[in-house]
């Protein structure tokens, strides 16, 4: 259903050589490489709409600040957010989350005692931020153990449920074993428990894999970032509930979040404005826009199908490789593949691949708690992406096996 050949060439970078071979990029969970319309449209920004947004009222000024907000529409319909004004763009999703830690800190809702929930599998950008809330505010951090099938354990999360529990906070996909996590069901559970609980998922490892429908998901907040959907480093976006955006304080202080200053008082500016201080990275909304587009001409369950078959046509080989452990989740994954090797460290292994072609991530891929829970300190992950090939497979599998024999 996908013309692979057609989506490569819109990719110039998969033309480099690496080590003097044609380079395979399996790395697409830290970062995606971005099609030609995504390149034509930051250029385009640059040489024909570059101005200042909102405030001027001169021709390049209106039509920058017409393109960044028709992006602020593509991103939020892209999340079936209800309004586009629940749209906030930020760096990307580490800034995301820390903004809503943040926003809860200061907000008067989060006291000394209070509870919040993260899952094992969650990446530093998710728990770092509520750790810190927790230094500031006196509450008490909660972790959903790994149950043995290396997924989250549900019932240790009921049992963690109670009316102290104000915030969930939960990786949609994980970046490491690419659980895909039911969120909907997360997100009822805690809101049963507590109906006042705030829940936030980070979607940084699941928008460009899945369809997701922020309000049939029931979650308070949602953030990600647009590296890795085809857009540039530099951008992502938060989604949250209008009457939470609307009573929450501000995160940072400057121009646009504001209505009027005097030196005596400020009055905010209404969301999404209210969160989004001083010049924005405008030329990466239109991008972000871009890229999400372009997604949806391929479709997302075209590009999440091929992503699958990559996926299973490696497992399929690596299995034949006694020497690896693969930590594949029982029930839905992501294509994502982390794996231990016999007698070898995952960077060994992961050198010997570059000098191959192959760019795999090694190391604890931020999830140093995750890697202590699973007894060891890191691993090799591949990860697939729309424009990867079965060949590409193959020529991977092929790789691995004589990397695993120059290390035995």
């Amino acid at each position: 259903m996908i013309d692979i050949s057609a989506i490569r060439e819109q990719f110039p970078i998969l033309n480099t050589k690496a080590q003097n071979k044609p380079l395979i990029y399996f790395d697409n969970a830290a970062t995606t490489q971005k099609p030609i319309p995504v390149l034509e449209a930051s250029r385009r920004y640059y040489e024909n709409q570059n101005a200042n947004i909102h405030r001027g009222v001169h021709y390049l000024s209106q039509i920058a600040t017409d393109a960044h907000e028709q992006a602020r529409d593509t991103v939020a319909n892209f999340l079936n957010a209800n309004r586009s004004e629940e749209l906030i763009f930020t760096s990307g999703c580490t800034m995301g989350l820390n903004m809503v830690a943040h926003l809860l800190t200061h907000s008067g809702l989060i006291h000394a005692g209070d509870e919040i929930i993260l899952g094992m599998t969650e990446h530093h950008s998710n728990i770092v931020p509520w750790q810190m809330l927790c230094e500031r505010t006196g509450a008490i951090l909660k972790v959903i153990p790994l149950a043995k099938d290396l997924r989250l354990d549900m019932e240790a999360y009921r049992g963690l449920l109670s009316t102290k529990t104000k915030i969930v906070s939960l990786g949609h996909v994980s970046n490491t074993l690419g659980t895909i996590n039911p969120i909907k069901e997360m997100v009822a559970m805690a809101k049963l428990a507590n109906p006042d609980c705030f829940v936030i998922v980070d979607g940084a490892q699941s928008v460009s894999h899945m369809k997701v429908d922020v309000q049939d998901l029931g979650c308070d907040f949602y953030a990600f970032s647009g590296h890795k959907i085809y857009a540039p480093t530099g951008i992502g976006a938060v989604w949250g509930k209008y009457e939470l955006l609307d009573k929450l304080p501000p995160f940072f202080g400057g121009g646009e979040m504001i209505k009027e200053v005097t030196f005596e008082k400020t009055t905010y500016n209404v969301p999404p404005f209210k969160y989004e201080a001083g010049t924005p990275n405008i030329e990466g909304a239109i991008a972000l826009a871009e890229a999400l587009k372009w997604v949806d001409e391929i479709g997302l369950e075209n590009i999440a199908a091929h992503e699958h078959h990559l996926t299973d046509m490696a497992i399929a080989g690596l299995k034949e490789m006694p020497e690896l452990n693969l930590l594949i989740p029982a029930g839905p994954h992501n294509s994502v593949i982390s794996l231990l090797a016999d007698g070898v460290h995952h960077y060994d292994l992961g050198t010997l691949l570059d000098h191959m072609g192959i760019a795999v991530r090694t190391g604890h891929h931020c999830c140093q708690p995750l890697m202590a829970a699973l007894n060891t300190t890191g691993t090799t992950r591949a990860s697939f992406a729309v424009y990867n090939t079965e060949e590409e497979v193959a020529q991977f599998l092929q790789s691995m096996k004589k990397s695993l024999s120059m290390l035995s």
